[in-house]
């Protein structure tokens, strides 16, 4: 498609074919903030985000993946001095291009241990802000993975082997703006009064991916300097939950426009690790690194700056406790390879779950999130059960819950051994006493889960 066949489907997109459940979504946000939430995402609570592209290669920086901004436009001191000591003159940030060749790069490798992590649904990065595109995409001549570097449809084979895992959802992550983009830094100088970026590049990419890729999720993002009317986001999504292909299950967050985050769009990611104090009112998303300083892959990480398997279920239990789903990063190397300490992490985190996933998946938040009295205790609730979430082994066998409300079918056990019910006491007015077992259960995340059934 040409981008003005592109620009003109999506113009007439909000007068054309009827939606697959009678519902017409018109172009503003009234209306397509009104559009129910598919219930697969909710269900699913975790997720895995993938950063990858040129930026790995050089793969350093506090943010690898602004590598090019923060030498070029910000004149960062590491990021300046790292290319004079390490590569020559003249050099170019396009001529990294040459070495992201994904040479170790086997997607059913990555899908299998995605899937051993536990994880439901995976986002991977079509194209960050450096604007290369990990698809062969039309309106990005020789800065996609096709043309230069890797020479394959990497959103492609992703999505062909993630798809092969049952229970395994595909999701894109596409930036809106392009940082040293000649159309939409001429928009920008104009005050965003033209939009030939927009129709020329963003959108028809855009569709493009939805078209052929046909993802569960679209993570929007590099929004914020210009209006969402300048992206045109609620004629997109207008076209996109009428009479796109996915329709009928696509999800969506909420970074189409300055202004729009924590207010518009799908579920609410707000700001990168979000993290908020109370149970919100809407549904929301924390994406959350392994790597605390960084999201691409960095060469020059260190194991202090990653976060440990605790840390991790910690901030995933919370998270799911509040409502929200927890979206964990990882950023493969420029050749394709998944770093071992990142596999690792991965791969705890799915053992936890395998164990204590019933407490996680499909969950809801219970009129009590969480307390303190003796250790860290979270909850969450599933068809009239709730799960006392312990980020703590008690150091005494009597172990106090004060919020639930026992009656006479009150049952209690750990998830780690279901088959043998625990000993308990009520107390007044609300509350109980369990009896813990007199050993403590391996746990690597140092997390256990009472599930308490007939309590309210």
């Amino acid at each position: 498609m040409t981008s003005l066949i592109l620009r003109s489907l999506l113009l007439v997109a909000v007068v054309a074919i009827s939606s697959g459940n009678g519902v017409r979504y018109t172009a503003n946000w009234t209306s397509i903030d009104s559009r129910p939430l598919p219930v697969w995402y909710d269900e699913s609570k975790i997720g895995i985000f993938v950063h990858w592209g040129v930026f790995s290669v050089p793969g350093y920086g506090q943010f690898s993946e602004w590598f090019w901004q923060s030498w070029r436009d910000a004149h960062r001191a590491d990021e300046v001095e790292f290319m004079k000591k390490n590569y020559p003159v003249g050099f170019k940030y396009a001529d990294f291009a040459h070495d992201f060749k994904a040479q170790f790069f086997d997607p059913d490798d990555w899908a299998e241990i995605f899937e051993a992590s536990g994880a439901k649904y995976v986002v991977f990065t079509s194209k960050h802000h450096e604007g290369f595109c990990n698809w062969p995409s039309a309106d990005s001549w020789n800065w996609n993975s096709v043309d230069t570097g890797p020479h394959r449809d990497l959103v492609g084979d992703l999505a062909a082997a993630v798809r092969k895992r049952k229970g395994l959802h595909f999701g894109l992550y596409h930036s809106l703006y392009e940082w040293f983009h000649p159309l939409y830094l001429k928009d920008k100088a104009s005050g965003y009064k033209t939009q030939e970026f927009v129709f020329r590049k963003a959108l028809p990419e855009l569709v493009d991916l939805v078209m052929t890729y046909k993802p569960e999720l679209i993570w929007s993002d590099g929004d914020w300097e210009a209006p969402d009317t300048y992206w045109n986001s609620t004629e997109f999504l207008a076209w996109l939950y009428n009479d796109s292909p996915v329709k009928d299950f696509v999800v969506v967050n909420d970074r189409w426009g300055n202004g729009c985050y924590c207010k518009h769009g799908g579920y609410y990611n707000c700001a990168d690790r979000f993290t908020p104090g109370s149970l919100p009112n809407h549904k929301w998303e924390k994406c959350q690194s392994i790597d605390n300083h960084s999201w691409g892959y960095r060469r020059n990480m260190k194991l202090i700056e990653l976060m440990d398997l605790p840390t991790i279920i910690t901030d995933m239990v919370y998270v799911v406790a509040l409502g929200g789903n927890y979206l964990l990063n990882i950023g493969p190397m420029e050749d394709g390879m998944i770093s071992p300490l990142f596999e690792e992490r991965l791969r705890g985190m799915g053992a936890w779950l395998g164990v204590n996933g019933e407490a996680i998946y499909s969950s809801k938040p219970w009129r009590v999130q969480g307390e303190n009295t003796t250790v860290p205790v979270w909850y969450t609730s599933k068809n009239n059960t709730v799960y006392a979430i312990l980020l703590e082994w008690p150091s005494k066998l009597l172990f106090d819950l004060t919020a639930p409300k026992t009656s006479a079918d009150t049952n209690v056990t750990i998830l780690d051994d279901p088959s043998v019910p625990l000993k308990w006491v009520s107390t007044a007015p609300t509350g109980l006493v369990v009896l813990m077992p007199d050993i403590m259960p391996v746990s690597p995340g140092q997390g256990w889960v009472l599930k308490l059934e007939g309590v309210v």
